[in-house]
């Protein structure tokens, strides 16, 4: 009998079958490619959790409005995130994990972003 190689469960079905179900053929490829240096998912994973990390440290309070250039410097990279939410004004905040940042231009012209923490509402 053939064994799934994700979690070692014998597989049932088609007889060229090779693993026993999708998210252990996913959740095998994903852990291969993660062993790879330059694999995408690693790069992209890295990022995420440097944006989460750069988030939370300048957000402190629960909400902080920060100059974009800032958090820039310090390897910020608004390009990843993890998932969004628009609020009432159909102003859509971008998150990574439980930490999330809006661009907005104060009245100078200057980039800032307004720094949020996941609120129970925004379900």
């Amino acid at each position: 009998m053939k064994k799934c190689p994700n979690c070692k469960e014998v597989i049932t079905g088609r007889s060229d079958k090779k693993f026993c179900s999708p998210y252990c053929k996913s959740n095998f490829h994903y852990e291969q490619n993660k062993q790879h240096e330059s694999s995408l998912y690693k790069q992209i994973d890295r990022q995420l959790k440097i944006n989460r990390k750069i988030l939370k440290n300048f957000n402190k309070a629960g909400k902080a409005t920060i100059r974009k250039e800032k958090l820039l410097e310090v390897g910020f990279d608004p390009k990843y995130f993890t998932h969004y939410w628009k609020n009432s004004k159909s102003e859509v905040y971008l998150f990574c994990y439980e930490f999330g940042f809006l661009a907005k231009k104060d009245p100078r012209g200057i980039e800032r972003f307004v720094l949020v923490q996941w609120q129970p509402y925004m379900n």
